[in-house]
């Protein structure tokens, strides 16, 4: 077995996130060997990312916590605009952490062997697609769960194609 299969084989992607947000200085909190969270300033408010690691899956799970704190006590709604929200998505989903009772940006990929050359990459592209997709949703999840808006007029201003300059 050569050195870089051997590498690939032992390899903890939590390693890279850390040294993805190191490298920008933000302020990172390791868990433990296979956990890491870190908070960044969105556009909207401040989302906590928390990345971990199953060796055994060989997958690198991502959750983007978006915060947003709930201010009305029926669910229904959030649970549709999760329905709604997930049917456009390609990648990831939206989910609701009760705990917290915040909306939650959810995706996870699976990394074998041959993976080892482009990991940084594609944890990056993970990175990348969470964030979009918080910001992008989290005034939709706003109205929705502090004023308690339709979900369906929520989201209506993402069906619109604006035309032309301004």
């Amino acid at each position: 077995m050569n050195l870089a299969k051997n590498y690939a084989l032992n390899f903890n992607p939590i390693d890279l996130v850390e040294d993805i947000f190191a490298s920008k200085s933000y302020e990172l909190e390791r868990r433990n060997l296979f956990e890491v969270a870190v908070e960044i300033q969105g556009k909207w408010n401040n989302m906590l990312l928390f990345f971990s690691w199953e060796e055994n899956l060989r997958c690198l799970h991502l959750s983007c916590l978006m915060n947003i704190e709930t201010t009305i006590e029926d669910r229904s709604k959030v649970f549709e605009l999760m329905a709604l929200a997930n049917e456009e998505l390609w990648v990831g989903h939206f989910s609701y952490w009760t705990e917290q009772n915040m909306p939650v940006f959810k995706h996870a990929i699976l990394l074998d062997n041959d993976d080892a050359d482009n990991i940084e990459s594609k944890i990056a592209q993970i990175i990348e697609i969470a964030v979009k997709e918080c910001e992008r949703m989290y005034p939709i999840f706003n109205v929705v769960l502090t004023k308690g808006m339709d979900p369906k007029q929520a989201l209506y201003p993402l069906s619109m194609v604006t035309m032309g300059n301004a």
